[in-house]
């Protein structure tokens, strides 16, 4: 229930910035996007779905599943997975992910 006060609390915030209806994909995409640190041409499918990588590995690294590598020649961050994700559900999946975006969040 805790965890569901701070994820209301981070959305409050986010779509004070960003306008409402926020659902976790757009939050990863803001979050991926901020990692990037630039945007300065129109993205492709496959760029977008890369920025979601980029944000899912970024959170992940704070549970020790993937550690940051560096940027290669374009500025796009790199990382390792350190251990194997666990098999969860679609439910468990996005309650990690939402845990992860409030950590992310309450520290920036």
């Amino acid at each position: 229930m805790e965890m569901d006060i701070r994820w209301n609390k981070a959305m409050e915030k986010l779509e004070a910035d960003f306008g409402t209806d926020l659902d976790l994909q757009s939050v990863l995409f803001i979050i991926g996007l901020q990692e990037l640190g630039f945007i300065k041409h129109k993205i492709n499918k496959r760029q977008k779905l890369e920025v979601l990588h980029v944000a899912v590995c970024r959170l992940l690294s704070d549970y020790g599943f993937y550690e940051f590598e560096g940027y290669d020649v374009d500025k796009w961050p790199h990382y390792k997975r350190t251990q194997k994700l666990p098999h969860l559900k679609s439910d468990d999946q996005q309650k990690l992910l939402k845990e992860a975006v409030v950590v992310y969040l309450e520290k920036i």
